[in-house]
């Protein structure tokens, strides 16, 4: 049995390919309790929402929380969701299109808020993380894909097919032959993804004689990569540039768009830290539009809790 709780709560969930990252909030924002559960995609996702709602009701019991505290559950979906609620398919979890938002607030009776999972991790970085001080920022998640979120004084921006900030899906690599997750040809996501980073590490060490630790490696990985760039191996230094170069091009595309305050680099390729960061910001400095030049490139300090963050400022915002 938990510490019972008396007060005005929140539900953060954070809906990702492995696990649901389910956070209770008071109503402040602030977390007093995290855990997850396994996201179930069998049955094309069909049990996902039904988890949820179970785990919810089991928190409940268990810290004693009644309905009328409860303001509201938010929740970050990792698919294209427009601001009403519907989710435009989601590959990742096998949900074709239907209006989650309604479907969870009739399943639990409570407010439900939802939004694009990278848009409310960049949510979660603006009020409690990184981002926190600027006015408009642009958070760029590097992990299995390449996603984006942006925020406009306080407020996430969908676009009117839910697909805002979907930085990893701009047409970029003129070169690339292989097709992407989405269909199209030549996204940054092939290039600059940790899967990514993967591809073309193996395409330099094919095509070339150059000797390199990487050929030692066991498993190569983004992080093998980074490691070995930064204790100066050459073909690994040459992946790094590679891959940097095209994600300074999408920053400096995007601030040609929405010219934010800052541009905060999350995921699990972001814990390159400053190397990374330099690196990207060199390219976006020679790339970008010079009124946006000195625009500030900063590392996201939530980590996977950001989404968690997020979703409790989607109820907090009323969003």
């Amino acid at each position: 049995m938990g510490t019972t709780i008396d007060h005005k709560v929140i539900f953060g969930i954070d809906i990702g390919g492995t696990t649901v990252k389910c956070g209770l909030f008071d109503g402040e924002g602030v977390l007093l309790f995290s855990d997850e559960i396994p996201t179930r995609k069998d049955e094309g996702g069909s049990r996902i929402l039904s988890d949820i709602e179970a785990h919810i009701k089991k928190i409940c019991e268990d810290r004693q929380i009644v309905k009328s505290n409860i303001l509201g559950i938010g929740m970050g979906i990792p698919g294209s969701i427009t601001e009403d609620g519907v989710v435009n398919k989601c590959v990742n979890l096998g949900w074709g299109i239907f209006n989650v938002k309604e479907e969870m607030a009739s399943r639990t009776g409570l407010k439900v808020f939802v939004g694009n999972d990278a848009n409310v991790a960049a949510l979660g970085e603006y009020a409690k993380g990184g981002g926190k001080g600027y006015k408009s920022m642009m958070m760029v998640t590097i992990g299995t894909g390449v996603g984006g979120g942006v925020i406009i004084d306080g407020k996430p921006i969908f676009g009117a097919h839910g697909a805002a900030g979907e930085i990893g899906h701009i047409p970029m690599v003129e070169s690339e032959k292989e097709t992407c997750n989405c269909g199209k040809r030549g996204c940054l996501e092939q290039v600059a993804s940790a899967t990514g980073i993967v591809r073309v590490a193996s395409r330099f060490l094919n095509d070339s004689d150059e000797p390199s630790e990487l050929r030692n490696v066991q498993y190569l990985s983004a992080k093998a990569v980074f490691d070995e760039a930064k204790a100066g191996d050459g073909l690994a230094l040459k992946v790094v540039d590679y891959v940097t170069e095209y994600l300074g091009r999408g920053l400096a595309v995007s601030a040609g768009v929405i010219d934010p305050e800052c541009f905060l680099i999350g995921g699990g390729v972001s814990k390159a830290g400053d190397f990374f960061i330099k690196k990207i910001e060199e390219s976006y400095r020679r790339n970008v539009f010079y009124p946006s030049r000195d625009t500030a490139i900063v590392t996201a300090t939530l980590g996977n809790d950001a989404g968690m963050y997020g979703a409790s400022q989607l109820v907090l915002a009323g969003l």
